[in-house]
């Protein structure tokens, strides 16, 4: 479960605030034993053999002699290599959402896991592979493997569900073994939570508890409306607040799932957004912060297609209200890839609906993906050649050109001397560069100092490193 400490202020911000005072209400007693009894004990039967308890473990196989080991702990610290024979363990929850054996989790439950086994409530055990590992939702997609009798928590409508609502929260908080616990939903489109980038969550009082993440959120009619993922918290145990990603969500990313996909599949705007604040509410007449104005266009892309300019303010998806940029993440990747979607937009102080097309980024040249070896800067890091498709993954701004840092091995060089993943290789010795195998070349000619211009974010900068 993923712990997220907040001050006393913010945490006072989460605290609906309190109805109006009313007429006080006759308050009656049961009026008969089948009241007195009631018991959210069925639903429990029901719901409860579909959640799963999730181990993950990351096992090195790599050798390596003592004294090597105490080289790299003494020169570059606790990161290195785990030595044969130890491992990394973490201890969750999951959901079977499908009777072929498909399982949902959180991606970091199993994150760097390379060995999972789920522990069903009837005590069996199966071994699980990975099949869509989704960081940017925190969702993960496992499937047991040899596996049959399953029990299937069917998937609610969370944009059903209002404030108030009764749910039940299931999982091994704390590894003791499944636990429910019972409140009530206590806001919804929670999108300030910091845990992930489509953030939509529904939040509830329901106890949830390290152990919990992955477990299932399940309404009164025994069907599955989210993933518990996170609690604020300041001691590491609950404190009524907690946060789920809702049903919707999972029903997209299992579709990718079941589709064949390693990835999860979402329609590209081809533009970038950022949230309106008050004094630009104010400059547009409009009433509240609310929206998300479109602060860049990709020539090529749906948006530009469909006629939006850079200025332009999206006030709603499909007839839903979007406050920053998000909630309109959230809204516009639940549509799918098929058909198009209307976006209602202030363009000059006069609203309109724009219908644009939902297809996924383009991938308009191969990756061609390069691993770096050898001595050089970049060594252990993963590059990849530049497209919409891989900005978009990567959460890059709209580019089809250059070479991008995909991702870093566990102690790799390129971490230690300060690339990040994201970066985007400009050029090398002052040669430009335009793909991976333009950048193999540079750095085997080169040497034993290197002069490295990068783009993080819009901010470019030249390095000079030398190993």
């Amino acid at each position: 479960m993923r712990l997220l400490v907040r001050s006393a202020a913010v945490l006072a911000i989460l605290v609906l605030t309190a109805p109006a005072p009313v007429a006080a209400q006759t308050k009656v007693a049961p009026q008969s034993r089948a009241e007195v009894q009631l018991s959210f004990a069925p639903i429990v039967r029901e719901s409860a053999p579909a959640v799963v308890n999730v181990y993950g473990a990351r096992v090195d196989r790599r050798r390596q002699s003592r004294e090597m080991e105490e080289f790299f702990r003494r020169f570059f610290g606790e990161g290195v290599p785990v030595p044969p024979g130890r491992s990394q363990t973490s201890v969750g929850s999951g959901v079977i959402v499908d009777p072929s054996g498909l399982v949902i989790t959180n991606n970091h439950v199993i994150e760097n896991m390379t060995e999972v086994k789920v522990a069903l409530a009837d005590r069996r055990e199966f071994e699980a592979e990975i099949v869509l590992r989704d960081p940017r939702t925190d969702l993960a997609v496992l499937r047991l493997k040899n596996a049959s009798n399953l029990a299937v928590l069917p998937l609610g409508n969370s944009e059903a569900l209002e404030v108030g609502d009764i749910v039940l929260a299931i999982g091994n908080p704390f590894g003791v073994g499944q636990t429910v616990t019972q409140g009530i939903i206590s806001a919804l489109a929670r999108t300030q939570v910091g845990i992930t980038d489509y953030q939509f969550f529904i939040q509830t009082d329901a106890a949830i508890n390290p152990g919990n993440s992955g477990g299932a959120l399940v309404d009164m009619q025994g069907r599955l409306v989210g993933i518990n993922t996170a609690i604020f918290s300041r001691s590491g145990g609950s404190h009524g607040i907690g946060f789920a990603i809702p049903s919707a969500m999972v029903r997209a990313v299992l579709d990718s799932a079941k589709g064949g996909a390693r990835v999860v599949r979402r329609p590209w705007l081809g533009a970038s957004l950022q949230a309106v604040d008050g004094e630009i509410a104010m400059g547009l007449g409009l009433e509240r912060p609310t929206g998300v104005i479109v602060s860049g266009v990709n020539e090529t892309g749906p948006a530009a297609e469909a006629g939006l300019r850079r200025g332009d303010v999206i006030l709603e998806v499909d007839g839903q209200p979007v406050d920053n940029p998000e909630s309109f993440g959230y809204r516009f990747t639940l549509k799918g890839l098929s058909g198009q979607t209307n976006l209602t937009v202030l363009r000059n102080s006069q609203r309109q609906t724009m219908r644009v097309a939902l297809m996924p980024a383009p991938e308009t040249r191969p990756r061609d993906p390069v691993r770096v070896r050898g001595r050089t800067p970049l060594t252990g890091a993963t590059l990849l050649n530049m497209s919409p498709a891989v900005a978009e993954e990567l959460q890059l701004d709209t580019s089809s050109e250059g070479v991008v840092v995909a991702d870093l091995d566990d102690g790799a060089i390129a971490g230690q001397v300060g690339f990040q993943k994201g970066d985007q290789i400009l050029a090398i010795d002052g040669r430009r560069i335009a793909s991976t195998r333009e950048i193999e070349r540079s750095l085997r000619s080169g040497g034993p100092y290197w002069e490295i211009t990068v783009n993080r974010g819009g901010r470019i900068f030249t390095s000079v490193l030398g190993l």
